[in-house]
């Protein structure tokens, strides 16, 4: 009789996540018109040192998981989450000049493109969960709550790296030569 062995990454591979875009008004008919718009109405971010920034990627991350006391200890036998990520996004109030427009278009995709990347870390860490957590046992545990704690830990970890990767991105990104420097540049400048 052959047992059959599913690999954690065929587990982490068995959801998707849910994506959104949610977008905030700008007003103005030129591109310098329409950055200072997204400098008064983009959404804030940060705590105690809140500021605003041009686009920002979120998500809402719930679980389904199935702890399993066995033989004194308690396993995990499966862990589905559901992803939602919300990407945020400057959107004009109105309709455009045409060449504004062009311009405009060209910085909407750098953009989104930019937060993608921030969705795609979400979404690497939500499989590194998963494929952890599946099948997890913790020995002496038959009331499955050790388990929890070993799982948080892990889960504060991994979230903590996220953040920082995340932010290590935005500064690369941010900085000098950076793409989102030359993304807004082009925009205001038509170059």
């Amino acid at each position: 009789m052959a047992a059959l062995i599913v690999p954690a990454q065929a587990l982490a591979a068995d959801w998707k996540p849910i994506e959104k875009i949610e977008t905030y008004a700008v007003t103005g008919q030129t591109p310098t018109e329409l950055y200072a718009s997204i400098g008064d109405k983009g959404p804030v971010v940060g705590t105690g040192n809140a500021r605003r920034v041009i686009a920002h990627t979120n998500f809402k991350l719930t679980w389904q998981r199935d702890y399993q006391p066995q033989a004194g200890a308690c396993v995990i036998k499966s862990a589905r989450p559901k992803l939602i990520v919300t990407y945020t996004l400057p959107k004009p109030a109105g309709k455009l000049p045409a060449a504004t427009q062009a311009r405009w278009d060209a910085f909407a995709a750098g953009l989104i493109a930019h937060e993608k990347v921030h969705g795609k870390g979400i979404v690497d860490m939500v499989d590194k969960i998963v494929a952890f957590s599946t099948g997890l046992t913790v020995a002496d545990d038959p009331g499955c709550k050790k388990i929890r704690v070993q799982l948080t830990q892990y889960l504060d970890q991994l979230s903590k790296t996220q953040r920082q990767d995340s932010r290590d991105f935005d500064r690369v990104e941010f900085g000098r030569d950076g793409n989102m420097l030359k993304l807004i540049a082009a925009f205001l400048g038509g170059g």
